[in-house]
């Protein structure tokens, strides 16, 4: 759910003002009215599924399976990334590498879910639900996540669509992003990066969700969760449309009031989606199918994957990877990973511009032929 923006404003900067401008604004309503809802969709269906299968009767081991789960295939799926991207690629057979692929991302998105959802219950049974306790852990976990730089982890959908391109479908960066030659360092930067990064974003999502919980209208849940939604969605469009002047201030600055600057803003957006997630999470639990939880948990599994899949986004799901604070150049460190529509026209243009210079090598080999050929003299009259 994550991602990077270093190096797609060089990339994909053409054309006119208005027409980037456009672009930008249709990415971002296709992120926050079509992927954000299936990313939720997603997991609010997967975490429900192992609530009814997983050791419904003992959620201590139920969580403590999952998390197990969960942190073990991040951690293979990170170390193995390389050999991953080696021998799963479109070289190899078209057919096999999209099926092997999407096949990836369905294990790796239910053992994401099963993380989240194991250290997410764990920490409710170590720590309890109080409002202190959650503010404490909350605000010592993004303390954390700020010292290490690694605060805009805490991102995801609307402010983040990975496009399932084959160049990067099974990169996890890590924390220190040490060389796989490495191989002890590596190893320990994928525990680190999965174990202790990941952990502390649930920390930070697991106490702001519960927060919302206790103090708004906690007596009402269709309230609750109808005021998260519209609430979510009116931050969401004031965080996407204070992006130019934060991306202006941003190349202004440098050093540690850029990283302030960009942490706030990232923060801001997090206010955003934890409050969209929560509203779409509570109001499929309130109307769609309530009374057949595996029927309704089910279809929404199955539908939403399969849309993301067919919108070649389904990567999205996926909780992989650290992404360092302010480490793109100039205003880029705040441009939210939001790329779906700019990247497609983008290689419709590089494919017309390749057509081109197609034809117009061979127009100009043409005619070097045609002038290369001697000139027949007409023969002379007897």
């Amino acid at each position: 759910m994550r991602g990077s923006t270093a190096g797609l404003a060089d990339t994909l900067a053409s054309g006119s003002r208005a027409h980037a401008a456009l672009l930008e604004a249709a990415d971002a309503l296709f992120a926050s009215a079509l992927v954000a809802p299936a990313v939720v969709t997603y997991w609010k269906s997967t975490w429900t599924l192992m609530d009814l299968y997983v050791l419904p009767e003992h959620q201590v081991s139920s969580a403590a399976a999952c998390a197990a789960f969960g942190l073990c295939c991040d951690f293979l799926f990170c170390v193995f990334q390389t050999q991953l991207s080696k021998h799963l690629s479109p070289d190899r057979g078209r057919l096999t590498y999209y099926v092997l692929s999407r096949l990836y991302t369905c294990v790796a998105g239910v053992a994401c879910v099963g993380a989240w959802r194991g250290v997410w219950n764990l920490l409710n049974e170590c720590t309890g639900d109080s409002a202190r306790t959650l503010l404490s852990t909350t605000a010592a976990a993004t303390l954390s996540l700020a010292a290490l730089r690694a605060l805009r982890n805490i991102c995801a959908a609307p402010f983040a669509v990975a496009v399932d391109t084959p160049q990067d479908y099974f990169d996890v960066p890590t924390m220190f992003r040490t060389n796989s030659r490495e191989t002890v360092l590596y190893v320990l930067d994928c525990v680190f990066s999965v174990t202790v990064v990941g952990s502390l974003v649930v920390f930070v999502w697991r106490g702001s969700w519960a927060l919302l919980d206790i103090f708004l209208f906690p007596d009402d849940t269709v309230r609750s969760c109808w005021t998260s939604l519209i609430v979510g969605y009116a931050l969401v469009v004031v965080t996407f449309a204070l992006q130019a002047p934060v991306r202006w201030a941003a190349a202004r600055l440098h050093g540690a009031p850029r990283l302030l600057l960009a942490d706030l803003y990232h923060l801001i957006s997090f206010v955003a989606t934890v409050n969209v997630w929560r509203g779409v999470w509570g109001l499929l639990d309130i109307y769609f199918f309530p009374e057949s939880p595996k029927l309704s948990n089910w279809c929404s599994h199955a539908v939403s994957l399969a849309l993301l899949i067919l919108l070649n986004c389904s990567n999205s799901v996926l909780v992989r990877g650290v992404y360092i604070d302010a480490e793109e150049p100039a205003g880029e460190c705040v441009v939210f990973p939001c790329h779906y529509l700019r990247l497609f026209f983008h290689k419709e243009r590089t494919k017309k511009r390749h057509r081109r210079a197609l034809q117009a090598a061979a127009t100009a080999s043409r005619k070097s032929e045609e002038a290369s050929l001697p000139l027949q003299i007409p023969e002379e009259k007897v």
